[in-house]
């Protein structure tokens, strides 16, 4: 690995002839259900743009936004459903609609735009994660079983000589079982925003937050449950819910039937001012999440000096440094390690120290650098 910033990289690929990158991903950052992958995308993207790479982002429609933009110097295309996005994009490619380009970043996420197909440009690919029982929790069981299909069996054969970054060593693992080269995988930590510090003071009181989406994967309503056990440890314990999203009627009438609007606050989508506060005024960050890339909220949340509990799953155990920076546990177990972290200040203290000094680590600099290496060498080959 070199240790080349953007810019060294930027003008050594610009030298040889590369300019122009075209990133495609099925969501924009802009979308109101924008979540950690369109973060990670825009951070990198805007570093490359200001080093002087040319970049354009070609994403699905997103409600309420134009069909072009520009933002952070980087050009934006919104064309597309969901679904149709993906077809009409590779068409658009194929036929030169959006323009010469000189690199390509693919980001699969669940389902692939086949660039090894049609593609001859130097090209990687981002892949947060490999959805396995999320396909269960989005679609009936044919459209599930088909979408499995596609991403563990169809689509792989393709991707194996594809240079590829993810954010979690257990992805890793998987993508070199479903028939990645090894040496073509690699791994890079999310940043945190120098934003998200510490400051303020904690709730008088005991509190857990959560952030994200409401959606299935997330499992709010199984972290409810958790934190309900938790309150039969912890008296006066609190949940504060930041996001929206599809499950967030089944979240209310959870509330309304457990007459728990006295400890569960639901706040909906907030700005990063706010957003921070809340991040700083917690006891604990909690997720119970199915599956994640990387929890950003949680490192953010570490950043402003609060911990978490977390579920075991891949994207946590790289978020989240076990014992150290917060503690993960089976979905099970959630709600007792919740009180345990609470009833103990020492515990919480340490986890609270550490979690922030890792985060002061995590720059966006150094993801922006580490995407953009596969691409550096393909284009220019290893430094001497």
């Amino acid at each position: 690995m070199s240790n080349l910033t953007v810019p060294e990289m930027a003008n050594a690929m610009i030298a040889s002839g590369v300019k122009r990158v075209h990133v495609l991903a099925w969501r924009d950052f802009d979308d109101d259900e924008a979540g950690g992958s369109e973060d990670h995308a825009h951070e990198f993207m805007k570093r490359w743009q200001e080093a002087g790479l040319s970049v354009l982002h070609r994403t699905s429609h997103a409600a309420g936004k134009p069909s072009t933009a520009i933002r952070s110097g980087y050009d934006v295309v919104r064309r597309g459903g969901r679904m149709s996005v993906f077809p009409r994009t590779m068409a658009s490619e194929i036929f030169g609609r959006m323009g010469k380009y000189d690199a390509l970043v693919e980001i699969w996420n669940g389902v692939p735009w086949l660039s090894p197909v049609w593609c001859r440009r130097p090209r990687i690919l981002i892949l947060h994660h490999v959805h396995g029982p999320m396909w269960n929790q989005m679609f009936s069981p044919p459209l599930a079983a088909i979408g499995r299909g596609l991403e563990t069996k169809f689509a792989p054969p393709f991707y194996r000589r594809t240079p590829t970054v993810t954010t979690s060593d257990d992805t890793r693992e998987e993508l070199i079982h479903l028939g990645w080269k090894p040496e073509l995988v690699t791994t890079g930590p999310v940043g945190v925003d120098d934003f998200f510090s510490s400051g303020g003071v904690k709730t008088w009181h005991p509190s857990v937050l959560a952030v994200g989406r409401q959606a299935p994967v997330k499992r709010f309503i199984e972290l409810l449950e958790q934190v309900k056990f938790t309150r039969q440890f912890v008296e006066g314990a609190t949940l504060t819910l930041v996001g929206d999203g599809p499950d967030r009627a089944k979240i209310v009438e959870w509330i309304e039937q457990n007459q728990a609007h006295d400890w569960v606050t639901l706040l909906g989508r907030v700005t990063r001012d706010e957003l921070r506060d809340q991040y700083r005024q917690a006891w604990v960050i909690a997720s119970a999440s199915l599956a994640e890339g990387w929890g950003l909220a949680l490192t953010e949340a570490a950043g402003c000096g609060t911990p978490a509990v977390a579920t075991d799953i891949s994207g946590h155990r790289c978020s989240v440094l076990n014992g150290e920076t917060g503690l993960l546990a089976p979905l099970e177990n959630l709600g007792r390690v919740i009180a345990d972290v609470l009833l103990d200040d020492s515990l919480r203290t340490t986890l609270a120290r550490h979690a922030e000094q890792r985060a002061r680590t995590l720059t966006w600099d150094a993801l922006a650098a580490g995407v953009l290496q596969p691409l550096y060498l393909q284009v220019v080959g290893q430094p001497s």
